[in-house]
């Protein structure tokens, strides 16, 4: 019978007195929902995983020079230093006036 043994069939069986017919369509439904959640679930984390290994065969740079590589690129900062330079020059110039 379709390569089902008798424990197979008892359990349909029950599962067949214990929720109905009418109820079989929306609990294989909501069985095919939860399958694909944990299959989603399974994939992200991989790649999660595998980004997680990438990053770690990734050359390691001096962090410091890193950072001021990203700091310089910042638009506007050049101009800003030159400010507050100017305003050191002046701060510093009205201390020797006085």
């Amino acid at each position: 019978m379709f390569g089902l043994g008798l424990p197979e069939v008892l359990i349909i069986l029950v599962i067949l007195l214990l929720f109905g017919a009418k109820r079989l369509p929306d609990i294989g439904e909501g069985l095919g929902k939860t399958v694909r959640e944990i299959r989603r679930i399974r994939g992200e984390k991989k790649a999660e995983k595998t980004q997680n290994e990438e990053e770690k065969k990734m050359p390691k740079g001096n962090l410091i020079s890193d950072l001021k590589k990203e700091v310089e690129d910042i638009p506007g900062l050049k101009e800003v230093r030159t400010i507050k330079e100017t305003t050191e020059k002046v701060k510093n110039l009205t201390r020797l006036l006085k």
